[in-house]
């Protein structure tokens, strides 16, 4: 079973290599409330243990993460 969250907003970052997915990420998030739920999406093979390292660093809460279609797809909750 896959579990479905419902995202507050959506950044794709299909195309874009590092720094830039961390960095529409770290922009985006600061626009949802604390809980909510941004999902993006990558292309960038780099961008799981970055998204994970940019997790760790700002306590933001990585719900989940998922490839799909050949995309990274990341699911972080607004902590603070």
């Amino acid at each position: 079973m896959v579990d479905i969250f419902k995202e507050d907003l959506v950044v794709d970052c299909t195309g874009m290599l590092c720094p830039m997915p961390v960095v529409k990420t770290s922009k985006a998030i600061k626009t949802l409330e604390v809980g909510q739920v941004l999902k993006m999406i990558a292309t960038d093979p780099g961008a799981p243990p970055d998204m994970e390292a940019w997790s760790r660093q700002t306590g933001h809460e990585l719900i989940r993460s998922l490839q799909e279609n050949g995309k990274f797809v990341f699911f972080f909750r607004r902590s603070k």
